[in-house]
């Protein structure tokens, strides 16, 4: 059964063909012809029923005010920059700092090793890709991730902090493999007070089969610890190789709560080399991780707790119609991403979903918003205090005692806008979510046209995340147009 029609690609050639999402054996499925290499049926989602609940939850954004480029319907995806067909803001931009790296790893999106040569803005090229990140309208983007290669060996790796603080980003990212972290402490130090955020940490597991740089990664964490400097782990997880630990992950991520604020699980995309036999062997779609979730956690973390990003839509809907000021709203794909909240606690995990009826909560959020939103409404605090009511029903009593504290941040945030308050609450729990990036054999453009996480560029544009990484490769013709060649051995820093 045909559940949607879109556009995909060509794993050959990266053409853009007619798509369908199609319903078969209880799993979800792309299939689309290319005139020269043929049918192609791949698979999307690997629960039909999982995808038809995340459906309900889709919600089509504005965009921005001003894209970088306007494109015909028929250029997308070839005139990416950011253009007028995409239905999403920036919530987060990477800025690939260098393609340099000290490792050489099997899945990797960069390696200069393997490019032939060095991709490395100047310092006032990062400059300009964050000004005009910060001129995006109607908001401009709040947070960025530096990212590469490993960005830990660009030299003015702290000055570029400070300035990306300076332009007023309130989240700043650090995507790093942790090797030069874990021995120079300062330089974390450094980076903490120039304004770093949060430590993106590649973690793919516990032990040294699955993470051959797990005492690497365990010395970053208690350079972290000493310093406060918060941690996410992303691990990248692939059937048959490290799936078996992803509760494991959670267990390490929770026993270090005091520095570790989330896991950010991104199944593997096949965005290098790889044969459609390597791609049915190692794939991992969501509800496949989410299962085992549940399964190694002992049913703690349920598969059914987790939720769609665009779900907190109503919770931006309603701050923006009682407040009357614009807000981000996570308007990416309903088959992106998903996430939940447990708290740690001295009995163990205990879910965010214990705390509230996740369902009704929403519920009620959409409807004081759209009450709100209505030009009828006169008394904006009686609505207000109506919707709180209705709110407090959806609140269980919790096993983990942290039911006032919900209720302070909920305060903190819809009557005070008091979001720094946010903090205390996640200080307390920890984030649990996963990101599906596409490659050429699930490729999705609707997926692309919502996509919320932008690659700035040195000429200007900002590039869907999918497209920079798959079908046209934006990023090797980005890297290839500010390359430079090879020139000594520092450019290609090794462990060996």
């Amino acid at each position: 059964m045909v559940l949607k029609i879109t556009k995909g690609l060509c794993p050959e050639c990266g053409a853009i063909l007619p798509a369908e999402i199609i319903e078969d054996d209880g799993k979800v499925w792309i299939v689309r012809t290319c005139p020269e290499h043929g049918k192609f049926k791949n698979l999307y989602w690997s629960d039909v029923e999982m995808y038809k609940r995340y459906e309900q939850f889709e919600y089509i954004g504005r965009g921005v005010d001003n894209p970088q480029r306007m494109a015909a319907p028929e250029e997308c995806n070839t005139a990416c920059g950011l253009c007028n067909n995409h239905k999403s803001s920036t919530l987060l931009a990477n800025i690939d700092l260098t393609n340099r790296c000290n490792l050489n790893c099997e899945f990797c999106f960069a390696n200069a090793r393997a490019c032939g040569y060095v991709y490395e803005p100047t310092f006032e090229q990062i400059v300009d890709m964050l000004k005009m990140l910060r001129a995006e309208k109607p908001l401009p983007a709040p947070a960025v991730q530096f990212a590469g290669g490993e960005p830990t060996m660009r030299d003015d790796l702290v000055d570029i902090v400070k300035k990306a603080r300076e332009l007023g980003f309130k989240q700043i990212q650090l995507a790093t493999n942790g090797v030069i972290l874990a021995r120079n402490r300062e330089l974390l130090k450094e980076l903490k007070l120039a304004g770093l955020s949060t430590i993106y940490l590649h973690f793919d597991g516990v032990t040294k089969d699955t993470n051959p740089m797990i005492n690497i990664s365990r010395k970053v964490v208690d350079n972290c610890s000493e310093i406060g400097q918060g941690i996410v782990l992303v691990p990248t997880v692939i059937n048959g190789m490290n799936d078996h630990q992803v509760g494991d992950i959670i267990k390490f991520a929770s026993e270090h709560i005091d520095v570790i604020r989330g896991v950010n699980f991104q199944p593997v995309a096949f965005t290098g080399a790889a044969s459609e036999d390597d791609v049915v062997k190692e794939r991992v779609t969501i509800p496949d991780l989410l299962e085992r979730i549940e399964v190694q956690t002992e049913g703690k973390l349920k598969k059914d707790y987790f939720y769609p990003v665009p779900c907190v839509v109503p919770i931006s809907e309603l701050i923006e119609s009682y407040s009357g000021k614009p807000q981000f709203t996570f308007t990416a794909h309903q088959h992106c991403g998903a996430a939940t909240y447990a708290f740690v606690t001295e009995d163990g995990l205990s879910p965010v979903n214990k705390m509230i009826n996740v369902d009704e909560f929403f519920r009620v959020m959409t409807e004081m918003a759209e009450k709100l939103g209505d030009k009828s409404t006169i008394n904006k605090y009686k609505t207000l205090a109506e919707g709180i009511k209705g709110l407090h029903h959806s609140v269980k009593t919790s096993e983990s005692g942290k039911t006032g504290e919900f209720w302070k941040m909920l305060y903190q945030a819809l009557i005070k806008h008091d979001f720094d308050a946010l903090k205390d609450f996640h200080w307390n729990a920890l984030f649990i979510g996963t990101m599906h990036f596409m490659d050429n054999y699930n490729y999705d453009l609707a997926r692309v046209q919502r996509c919320c996480i932008h690659y700035a560029t040195p000429d200007g544009r900002l590039i869907p995340f999918c497209t920079y990484n798959s079908g046209p490769v934006f990023r090797e013709q980005v890297w290839k147009k500010f390359s430079r060649p090879i020139e000594k051995p520092d450019d290609l820093e090794s462990l060996d």
